[in-house]
């Protein structure tokens, strides 16, 4: 797959795609959506994020008794960066569902198939970059405020943060920082991945229509992203344990989302499906390693 093809997708079906106004009312039709998504697809969302908290919880407790334990909230919080790469698979299942398709656990590795494959795993690397980037700077601020001393422990790191001038400092300052991150995430893919996967038009145009969108709608998208910011709170707590609902309803409802702020493709592709390999025997091996044109 050229470069280009990434960037901008097939010439054929580069055209800009027309946005639309949405309202509050949108909002809350698109996680109706994502509610009515889950409820018909609960074992697959569950499939798809229960690794989500594993995975926070493995990294804040190995963070735990060492210099990191400052890193362990950005880690948790960070994850809202690259949580629309993430609910890929989720987004693929919503889309099959509308179309009447079969909505199977499988169809989530159907975006393997996807004649844009490699601009999603492109944007979903730029995304990655921004999260390493918010560690970054976490850790810059609390060095700011704290210096390079790691806490002696979770008690004493407690007691500085919410107890002292610097520790409050941290947090403000924190706070903000994060909020640039979180709006940068927002605008760059409020509705990229999921038009990445309706249509091949390209990383670059993906990128440039959701920052319209965002343009378009600047108090509906930040009352979308506090909707989002809130419940990956409430689903954060206690240890994360709610976000297996969370994750896969915010995930189902981008999709709707974005079939709220994006005019549908006049010219829509055909399904894509994996290539039908037919049977094959242990007698064709070892001819079977090498493809042949039928």
């Amino acid at each position: 797959m050229s470069y280009s093809r990434i960037l901008v997708g097939a010439g054929t079906s580069a055209a800009r795609p027309t946005i639309r106004r949405i309202a509050p009312a949108d909002l809350l039709h698109a996680l109706r959506g994502g509610i009515d998504d889950f409820t018909a697809m609960p074992s697959h969302a569950v499939f798809l994020c229960v690794v989500y908290p594993l995975i926070g919880l493995f990294l804040i407790a190995m963070t735990i008794g060492h210099a990191m334990l400052p890193l362990a909230f950005p880690i948790a919080a960070g994850f809202a960066l690259i949580g629309p790469f993430a609910a890929i698979g989720l987004y693929e299942l919503s889309r099959r569902r509308e179309a009447g398709l079969d909505s199977n656990a499988t169809h989530v590795f159907d975006v393997l198939h996807s004649r844009s494959l490699g601009a999603i795993v492109a944007l979903g690397l730029v995304l990655m970059a921004l999260f390493l980037l918010w560690l970054a700077a976490a850790q810059a601020v609390y060095i700011a405020f704290f210096g390079y001393h790691a806490p002696a422990s979770i008690g004493q790191f407690a007691r500085d943060v919410f107890t002292t001038h610097a520790g409050w400092g941290l947090i403000v300052v924190g706070t903000a920082v994060g909020f640039v991150f979180a709006a940068v995430a927002l605008t760059m893919s409020a509705v990229s991945f999921p038009l990445l996967l309706d249509r091949d038009v390209g990383a670059a145009v993906a990128v440039y229509t959701s920052i319209r969108v965002v343009a378009a709608n600047p108090a509906t998208m930040a009352l979308w992203g506090f909707i989002v910011a809130a419940l990956l709170v409430l689903g954060s707590l206690p240890l994360f344990l709610g976000l297996p609902v969370v994750m896969p309803i915010l995930g189902h409802a981008t999709w709707h989302l974005y079939r709220r702020a994006v005019e549908p493709d006049p010219d829509p592709h055909p399904d894509y499906q994996p290539r039908d390999r037919g049977r094959r025997y242990a007698a064709d091996f070892p001819a079977a390693l090498f493809p042949t044109r039928r």
